[in-house]
């Protein structure tokens, strides 16, 4: 193949070809030391796109890496089918949703195909091809496919049954009433950050509402909705919208006056509620007045055009003293009414929203940004600080962050308030509906609050290798505020059958969190070695637990595999699971599995996003699909992307431009390592020691890097420094073949985990006969350090900077250049200092005393005093590894003849080296005394 000709994508074909075909994807125990990475499994609801290779992405280097050194790899991948939404994506096909179908058919999707996806079965066992050829296999990902498996299959259903009565039989099942996310048409649904069953408000939080009953002069209830009961003693009136028709309803044989959203609300959280046929207009109720309840305080109603029909009732209770937006409302309504302080607060007067509102210099109700800050201002210092006056009744005296649920509580009790939830933003199900909240009286729960479930997964936490240390640190405090979780759900789900409850179905992140065990499972399962009416939970007692003897031969193969693979080393996921998913899959484990079998590590990373920052997600769209994108750029320019444009831990922004510069610089090096295996044979033997010894620097990064998996700076050094120190050899006139061949051997091999197809088809065109992915990854060569000739092309290139940077200045034309080494008591003098800041004794003051006790040093008194002091800020500065180098006694002016041609060639003129200890030097500017080590003076004429 010619230089010029790489022709990426025949190549990915290629070895992908010859890898599946050799099996070299398949886990085998051969080595006796083992690695269990996998992905969080994605939904199969529909096509993915480019920002989800990411994560799939550093699996598989991980992966590859850890094959390289040593290591059996099990690197399984299945997929999460539990759930709706499958299920809305086939309603959608079903109702011929426009945009549906030509998403479909943009993808090749035929018809025949597309009329069986009304079948939610069809779209599950569709996307899942899609997924392993288009996706997978395509980016060349060495997954174990043998062991592909999802969460609907017959296996997986028995396994999560067993998991369930191990969660029973541990007191870890409860019961007790629960407000859940509803949806009108496809029912319960999960609302969490992955957003697996809506399409829009994951990260919307439930808000618990304390609904106040005021009332009119002839009883009908005016319910108003606050997150703040305790500030009942401060209403002076209440808001109602001029603009909406509210609407009667019964709810306990009370009559309610509220807005038409709520009524919808209501029916779902409250018994006996019942919509009467008689409305309201605002405006007729503006004017009128009512009863606060516990304070028996008549207020009025005033218009209100902020009371938002949609949130909670549609009528809101004003406290101008505390709440911002109450107080620039009641300004600009010009009504009578004094505020009425509830609270003492430190550092706010007789009305802190006022106070606040003044501070910054609010003046109307649009300012919202600045209501919301003085919001906030106001209610954390009353939170922090506050204290209920002598208006409060028997609450006076008490702190506000103590009062809030026993003002609620009693409320209620009185039957003068009672509850509503509503969510914190709007949340739209993967059908489009909008998702309420409902109430379920008697609905199953893991009971993740449990003190020493809480405790002993806190502990497992502790010896995990968790990236980045940033969520090890936050992960005792989220299984602290992890609370019960609702396990089970009802309506037309997919998913596992729960055992305690008939025509219920375990939701799709309870069936998420010991998955792993069963990637040891599936092959023997999708080979028919095993039957589903095999798994019984004796089977998986014995498996999982060792529990009783086996039944059959291969319940004792299954068991090898499992005590050999497990536990996982890496689960890795994006950041969307730190709060949800990660957790659990940690306290199941500690749950039900021995101590032995509990997790070894989680690598999270962040996101690919569209401009702006921006989520990508399956339903919002925004990037090239990862089909076109793997033809348009190259696989390997993809995966050097996702690995070199960002650390894992940060969001990444999605730009074409950037992966067509990777996608040049794969070329580039195809390119390079087909040039310096074909150059004229010389040698250098400093140079080529240079270039030697910096290798074995970058390999030396490079296995540092792995091994916490920084892997932006593994894919810096391979593919960026490496090339640079490469470039700089050749232009300083390199061409030991002999060494370059072991060069482009070693560089192939440090790229094969994160650019596979390339290294595979360089590996071959050296002559090597095997797959380069089957090799051993590259070690560190300590013989192979020169440190004295990296100091020699360290001054060198320091050189070739400085001239370049005195003609820029001065922008000269140079006839001759002359460069003058330092002398010999500079030398030894800095060596003194570097080796003094070694051992952490350096003082500037000393080291010229010591300097100038010797006889002969004397005469040089003012000089040596300037010359430490001017490198004392360096030598402090240095790393070790660069003190060290520079300790090494270097002949400079040998090193720069050595280099003259070179020097010649790239400054365009004759180019003199001199030592500033010479005694027949040319220096008719006196340029000698600017001379320091490594930092030769220079002069131009």
């Amino acid at each position: 193949m010619e230089e010029t000709t790489y022709d990426y994508i025949a190549v990915e074909q290629k070895w992908q070809h010859r890898w599946f075909k050799e099996n070299i994807n398949t886990a085998t125990k051969e080595k006796q030391k083992k690695f269990f990475i996998h992905f969080a499994y994605p939904g199969v609801s529909g096509y993915l796109h480019v920002g989800h290779m990411r994560g799939f992405t550093y699996c598989d280097v991980i992966a590859r890496y850890k094959r390289m050194t040593g290591y059996d790899v099990l690197f399984p991948a299945g997929f999460h089918a539990s759930g709706i939404p499958s299920v809305g994506f086939a309603k959608k096909v079903e109702r011929q949703d426009p945009d549906t179908l030509r998403l479909l058919r943009q993808n090749g999707c035929t018809e025949e195909c597309i009329n069986n996806l009304t079948d939610p079965l069809e779209v599950v066992k569709y996307f899942s091809t899609v997924y392993v050829d288009d996706y997978w296999k395509r980016f060349g990902y060495l997954i174990d496919y043998t062991r592909v498996m999802n969460t609907i299959s017959d296996g997986y259903k028995k396994f999560i049954q067993w998991q369930f009565h191990q969660l029973h039989d541990k007191h870890l099942l409860i019961q007790k009433p629960h407000y859940a996310p509803f949806c009108p048409s496809c029912g319960p649904v999960a609302v969490d950050k992955s957003e697996t069953d809506v399409s829009q408000g994951g990260s919307a939080e439930i808000l618990d509402f304390t609904v106040l009953k005021f009332t009119l002069k002839d009883g009908t209830i005016l319910p108003a909705a606050t997150l703040r009961p305790e500030t009942i003693f401060g209403v002076t009136n209440m808001w109602v919208n001029p603009n909406v028709e509210y609407h009667f309803v019964k709810v306990n044989n009370e009559t309610w006056i509220c807005s038409e959203e709520c009524i919808k609300k209501l029916t779902y959280q409250h018994d006996l509620v019942q919509p009467l046929k008689k409305t309201i207009k605002g405006t007729e109720l503006i004017g009128k007045t009512c009863i606060v309840p516990e304070v028996n305080r008549e207020v009025p109603i005033l218009a209100g055009v902020f009371a938002d029909p949609s949130v909670a009732t549609g009528i809101v209770m004003s406290v101008p003293a505390h709440a911002p937006y109450d107080w620039i409302a009641l300004v600009e309504s010009k009504a009578s009414i004094e505020a009425i302080k509830i609270i003492d607060v430190k550092g706010f007067g007789s009305n802190p929203a006022k106070e606040a509102c003044d501070q910054l210099g609010i003046k109307s109700q649009t300012e919202t940004e600045k209501l919301n800050e003085a919001t906030d201002l106001v209610y954390k210092k009353e939170f922090h600080t506050g204290i209920l006056n002598e208006k409060c009744g028997q609450y006076a005296g008490i702190k506000i962050s103590e009062i809030k649920d026993t003002v609620k509580n009693n409320l209620i009790q009185r039957n003068l308030a009672t509850t509503l939830k509503e969510f914190s933003e709007p949340v739209i199900c993967r059908c489009k509906e909008k998702v309420m909240i409902k109430q379920i009286p008697d609905q199953w729960f893991i009971k993740y609050s449990d003190a020493q479930l809480t405790q002993e997964s806190k502990d497992a936490v502790l010896s995990m290798n968790i990236y980045p240390q940033e969520y090890k640190d936050e992960l005792p405090k989220i299984l602290d505020w992890f609370g019960d979780r609702a396990a089970i759900r009802r309506g037309s789900w997919l998913g596992t059958e729960f055992p305690y409850k008939k025509d219920w179905i375990i939701e799709p992140i309870s069936d998420s969190t010991l998955y792993p065990a069963h990637y040891i499972i599936s092959p023997y399962v999708n080979h028919k070695k095993i039957t589903v009416k095999e798994m019984t939970d004796e089977f998986f007692n014995y498996v999982f637990l060792g529990m009783r003897s086996p039944k059959q031969e291969i319940w004792k193969t299954i068991k090898s595999d499992f005590d050999y693979w497990y536990p996982v080393d890496i689960n890795l996921g994006g950041k969307e699971h730190k709060t949800v998913h990660f957790p659990v899959y940690i306290m199941n484990h500690v749950a039900i599995m021995p101590e032995q079998k509990r997790p070894h590590g989680i690598f999270v990373h962040w996101w690919v996003t569209q401009k702006g920052k921006e989520k990508i997600s399956k339903s919002k769209g925004g990037a090239e699909p990862i089909v076109e994108a793997a033809v348009t750029y190259g696989v390997d320019a993809m995966r050097l992307y996702y690995l070199h444009i960002g650390s894992p831990f940060v969001d990444i922004e999605w730009d074409p431009e950037t992966v067509l510069k990777y996608k040049n610089r794969i070329l580039n090096i195809w390119r390079l390592i087909q040039q310096i295996t074909s150059l004229e044979d010389a040698t250098q033997e400093n140079l080529d020691n240079w270039l030697k010894s910096t290798l074995q620097r970058h390999v030396q990064k490079t296995l540092d890097a792995f091994g916490t998996w920084d892997l932006r700076v593994a894919s810096n050094e391979i593919f960026f420094e490496i090339q640079k120190d490469l470039q700089w050899y050749l232009k300083r006139g390199g061409a030991d073949k002999k060494l370059l061949t072991e060069y482009a051997r070693i560089w192939i091999l440090l790229m094969t985990p994160i650019t596979p197809h390339l290294a595979e088809e360089l590996w071959e065109t050296q002559g090597y006969p095997s797959f380069v992915s089957n090799e051993v990854y590259p070690e560190f060569k300590l013989k192979d350090i020169s440190e004295k000739d990296e100091i020699g092309e360290y001054l060198l290139t320091r050189v070739v900077e400085d001239v370049n940077e005195i003609l820029k200045v001065t922008k000269m034309t140079p006839k001759k250049i002359c460069i003058y080494t330092s002398p010999a008591w500079k030398q030894n003098i800095y060596r003194k200092a570097l080796q003094q800041s070694a051992e952490k004794t350096f003082n500037v003051g000393q080291l010229i005393k010591e300097t100038l006790s010797d006889p002969m040093m004397k005469p040089l008194g003012q000089q040596v005093s300037q010359f430490v002091a001017k490198i004392a800020p360096e030598v402090k500065m240095l790393s070790d590894l660069d003190r060290s180098r520079f300790l090494i006694v270097l002949d400079e002016k040998a090193h720069l003849i050595d280099a003259k041609p070179y020097l010649s060639q790239v400054l365009h003129c004759p180019v003199e080296i001199y030592s500033a200890d010479d005694t027949d030097l040319y220096d008719p500017a006196k340029k000698t005394k600017f001379a320091y080590p490594l930092r030769p003076a220079i002069y131009i004429e």
